[in-house]
């Protein structure tokens, strides 16, 4: 299979992934709009309670620990991840994960800002954030790019004790980068919950969906093996043996069944 038809297959299921997922959260948002506002008044009183805790240096702190959820942030660190899979270590199909779902997520994010229109809360503790509040960009950045950082560990690194060391590094990191839209006052904690459910959710299908077009891309290549990647193209991948005679579908229908797959 030539880099040109990697890229189009690649680019077909990730926005058919994503339109069916954002018609589902989209059908999802008109249902719950009007009940989600009920639950304003539990909103501001999570910022009362946080306010007597405030101090100069668990501002500092909470600063820190947004910019890790920061586009100023997250882009340089993208694209590092990006050119060290494909320069560094030849893992080319970790540096397309990377990328798409990257984008991804900021195109998902965008569009359910577009649909919810929830603005901000009106008393910022340091400065008044850009853009709308529901979902937290930030925690769905968050999840999937820390997420998949996790998953790119879990399944390179051999030694057990270390993985869940930097597992739970990486959740805590997450946490803390949601805990701090609160804090600062950008963001009322339902936006953050729901940030950390789509992200998590979005993160999950495009996983699945990347690992099933690797395998398919290998048996086009005619290795006779389907190796569903989870962390390293060689010897961390998840290896699935196709039963005989099992003939190969046509692009279309099995993108469309990988995500029929994915959301049911």
């Amino acid at each position: 299979m030539t880099a040109g038809e990697m890229t189009l297959m690649v680019l077909a299921a990730t926005l058919l992934s994503l339109a069916l997922f954002a018609t589902i959260i989209t059908v999802l948002v008109f249902l719950i709009r009007t009940p989600i506002r009920k639950y304003k008044p539990v909103d501001l009183a999570i910022l009362d309670r946080l306010h007597p805790w405030t101090s100069a240096h668990r501002n500092r702190i909470m600063l820190f620990f947004t910019f890790l959820g920061k586009h100023q942030f997250l882009i340089p660190a993208n694209l590092l991840l990006i050119f060290y899979f494909l320069f560094a270590t030849h893992q080319n199909w970790f540096s397309i994960r990377v990328l798409t779902i990257a984008l991804s997520s900021l195109v998902l994010m965008f569009l359910l800002k577009y649909l919810f229109q929830r603005k901000r809360p009106l008393s910022p503790l340091l400065k008044s954030a850009k853009g709308l509040s529901f979902p937290s960009g930030h925690a769905i950045m968050a999840v999937t790019f820390y997420g998949l950082l996790l998953y790119i560990l879990w399944h390179s690194i051999n030694i057990a004790w270390l993985k869940y060391v930097m597992a739970s590094i990486l959740v805590l990191v997450i946490m803390l980068i949601g805990f701090s839209r609160v804090y600062l006052r950008v963001h009322y904690a339902s936006d953050v919950l729901a940030g950390f459910i789509i992200g998590l959710l979005w993160l999950l299908i495009s996983l699945f969906v990347m690992n099933r077009l690797e395998a398919y891309s290998k048996v086009g290549q005619g290795n006779g093996r389907l190796n569903t990647a989870a962390g390293c193209d060689g010897d961390h991948s998840f290896n699935y043996l196709p039963g005989p005679g099992r003939n190969v579908v046509p692009l279309t229908s099995f993108i469309f069944r990988l995500n029929v797959r994915s959301v049911t």
